[in-house]
């Protein structure tokens, strides 16, 4: 499967069913976070009574979700990869995007690696004049 794509696992049910507390066991999250998703209409269950169920695409969608989260980026930004599949250009679309994505997320980590990289160079240098002014004085 590809990072951001909404394609099933293969072998899996498409009209597979899932409950609220099925999807908040496999993937290791609250209920109270699956229904948040839902309020952002990420998710779109339907409705037996009062009962969620969840499809394969709210599955996969939740999947995606919580990846693109685990890789740094905003839940409108995962909003927006995932809303392109379902419009033009589609999914080429969608993956254009979210390789524009991710190369701006890495150059942003890769400036925050280099930024703390500096930092603990000069907080080497501190702590070594910090040392031998004690031992200076001692």
């Amino acid at each position: 499967m590809v990072l951001m794509t909404q394609s099933s696992p293969a072998g899996e049910n498409k009209n597979a069913r899932y409950s609220i507390s099925d999807l908040a066991r496999e993937f290791e999250v609250t209920t109270r976070t699956i229904r948040f998703y839902e309020d952002e209409n990420l998710l779109q269950p339907d409705r037996q009574g009062r009962q969620r169920v969840y499809s394969v695409r709210d599955r996969v969608r939740l999947k995606l979700i919580l990846r693109g989260k685990r890789l740094g980026f905003s839940l409108s930004e995962v909003r927006d990869i995932i809303n392109m599949y379902d419009s033009n250009p589609g999914e080429t679309g969608q993956l254009q995007y979210f390789l524009e994505q991710i190369q701006a997320r890495r150059a942003a980590l890769e400036q925050r690696r280099h930024d703390i990289d500096e930092t603990l160079g000069e907080l080497d240098s501190i702590e070594s004049q910090c040392r031998q002014r004690l031992a200076a004085l001692g």
